[in-house]
């Protein structure tokens, strides 16, 4: 006889009322970002734009770098219980993977244009989407549930942020 709880079918697509049931769902879907429909890693990587420049806004970029520093293990956290109670792997909901990933494109480039800080955000949806080469490796090691599956969620797109600085810094330098 078993004393645990039957097991519930995974959440597929999340709503409004998962989001808002824990702390770390409410992170690990960017705030609700993640809950688009249509493209939400897109959706998610947007925010984190618009996020960023608000940050500008109030903060020196040290202290942005210590808000991306503090972001990335409470992201770890966020997405490892998101996914878990979600019951699936890598969620595309969970889009704080592109968020953080995005803000260390972003404040690494930066002072930049809105046309560079445009192609920067082209080439990191590229990356993260299609998963060239390293990103693909990235994504295929760590996968699971737990502490494991939620650094995994996160470590493949900060590969593909490294692979679009990678990319920016070579085109600076041409």
């Amino acid at each position: 006889m078993s004393l645990a709880p039957p097991l519930q079918p995974p959440v597929v697509r999340p709503g409004l009322r998962f989001l808002l049931s824990h702390p770390a769902h409410c992170i690990a879907l960017g705030f609700g970002s993640g809950l688009s429909p249509v493209a939400p890693g897109t959706v998610g990587t947007l925010w984190a734009w618009l996020a960023y420049a608000v940050m500008q806004l109030w903060l020196s970029p040290a202290a942005i770098g210590w808000v991306i520093a503090a972001s990335l293990p409470i992201g770890w956290w966020a997405c490892t219980v998101t996914a878990g109670r979600m019951r699936v792997l890598d969620p595309g909901a969970i889009v704080w993977d592109e968020v953080v990933a995005f803000w260390i494109v972003l404040w690494l480039v930066t002072p930049a244009g809105w046309l560079a800080q445009l192609v920067a955000f082209a080439l990191f949806r590229v990356f993260d989407a299609v998963k060239p080469g390293p990103v693909a490796w990235a994504d295929d090691l760590f996968h699971g549930f737990g502490w494991r599956g939620g650094f995994g969620i996160l470590f493949d797109d900060l590969v593909a942020a490294f692979c679009t600085l990678l990319l920016i810094a070579a085109w600076r330098t041409w």
